[in-house]
This record gives structure tokens, C-alpha cells and sequence, in this order.
């Protein structure tokens, strides 16, 4: 019992997964969008796009971690 409920609540915890890959299409989408309309700022929004970048994938891996914690810890 306890062995399915821990498959489930990491499968559950994995669900911010595809949030976070969706985030991600976004942020790139949205440089490719603003490099379109103005490429003279296109060095600049790399910048802030590779900070967004970083901060999505940041909450993806705090979801895996967790995943694994409820799989391997508890």
C-alpha cells in the first residue's frame, strides 16, 4: 500500500515537469518574437532570456528532486 502511494506521489510531483518545459518553449519564443522587432537589442534579450531560462529549469529540478526524495527517501 504504502509502495503505491509513494509511485503516485512522485508521479505527481513529476507533473511540474511539463510545466516547466512549457516555460521554457515561452521564454525562447518570446526572444525570438522581440529579436524580430527590434535585432538591435537582440544581445541584450539573450541576456535576460538565458535568466529566464535558468530560473524555469531551476523549478523543474526542484520538482525532480522532490520526485526522488518521495521515491528513495520516504
Amino acid at each position: 500500500m504504502l509502495e503505491g502511494a509513494k509511485l503516485i506521489g512522485a508521479g505527481a510531483a513529476t507533473i511540474a515537469l511539463a510545466g516547466a518545459a512549457v516555460g521554457i518553449g515561452n521564454v525562447f519564443s518570446s526572444l525570438i518574437h522581440s529579436v524580430a522587432r527590434n535585432p538591435s537589442l537582440a544581445k541584450q534579450l539573450f541576456g535576460y532570456a538565458i535568466l529566464g531560462f535558468a530560473l524555469t529549469e531551476a523549478i523543474a529540478l526542484f520538482a525532480l528532486m522532490m520526485s526522488f526524495l518521495i521515491l528513495f527517501v520516504f
